[in-house]
């Protein structure tokens, strides 16, 4: 078994003595002061003096390694002892040569890709626990941040395209429904018809129809009492008349 270290480093290549010193200020505040995070440059030691990270090249991987804490692009901070491996020194080496090609160095990005995600990796590979969460808490933040905007821009366009394509339906809906409209007026007198008026013809049709109704609606209404009592008095009246005539037509039959 080895120990697996983590060498965390405050990130002060900027070129700019003024932005590191800020760096450096920041990291103390939100880090030392408020617990949150920083801007930090982490690598893992395994096995050996060197200790192993990631960074920006344009060709070839971008996997390196240096003496542990002595990285002279940044400023040497603290180190963190997060367990250790079972893995085997050769294990380890094999590791190291996957890591390299699954790791080129123009696929760094600062905050999806950048050396703490790798060493977040390099740890499961390890089989010890990931890097504490404030190392890399800015670059989730930002990442988080960036996301969050494109799915919102996102949104804001497949809404503006819906749009559209609403209000594409609707005026040709519109034109139809004027094209209708003055064609109708102008088999009447020639000038142009109001939107929900009617013309002649039109008029006349609603009115068969309402008086067609009206005849449906009489016909089906239910009959009173008085009706139906006047009715069955003229069935009575008109089957007694019925017998009287059978009568004598049977006395003219035998006269």
């Amino acid at each position: 078994m080895a120990e697996v270290v983590l060498h965390i480093y405050d990130v002060t290549n900027s070129g700019s003595e003024k932005t590191n010193n800020t760096i450096v200020q920041i990291n103390r505040f939100f880090k030392d002061g408020i617990g949150l995070g920083g801007i930090f440059h982490s690598a893992i030691q395994v096995y050996g003096n060197d200790e192993w990270s990631y960074g920006y090249c344009e060709q070839g991987t971008g996997v390196f390694s240096c003496p542990s804490g002595k990285n002279p692009m940044y400023t040497y901070r603290e180190k963190i002892v997060l367990g250790k491996t079972d893995c085997t020194i050769f294990m380890v080496n094999q590791i190291m040569r996957e890591l390299s090609r699954e790791w080129p160095g123009h696929t760094y990005d600062l905050l999806s890709k950048n050396c703490n995600h790798f060493c977040d990796v390099l740890c499961d590979r390890l089989g010890v626990p990931k890097i504490p969460g404030w190392v890399n808490r800015f670059a989730h933040a930002g990442d988080t941040a960036l996301e969050v905007a494109g799915n919102t821009a996102m949104r804001v366009k497949q809404a503006k395209t819906e749009l559209v394509s609403a209000s594409k339906v609707a005026y040709r809906f519109l034109s139809n429904v004027t094209s209708n409209i003055t064609n109708g007026s102008n088999g009447s007198n020639g000038s142009p018809q109001r939107p929900g008026t009617l013309n002649n013809s039109d008029n006349g049709s609603f009115r068969l129809q309402g008086s067609w109704l009206k005849g449906i609606l009489n016909t089906a209404k239910p009959s009173t009492s008085t009706e139906i009592g006047n009715k069955e008095e003229d069935t009575n009246h008109t089957i007694t008349n019925q017998k009287k005539q059978n009568r004598d037509s049977d006395v003219l039959l035998f006269q």
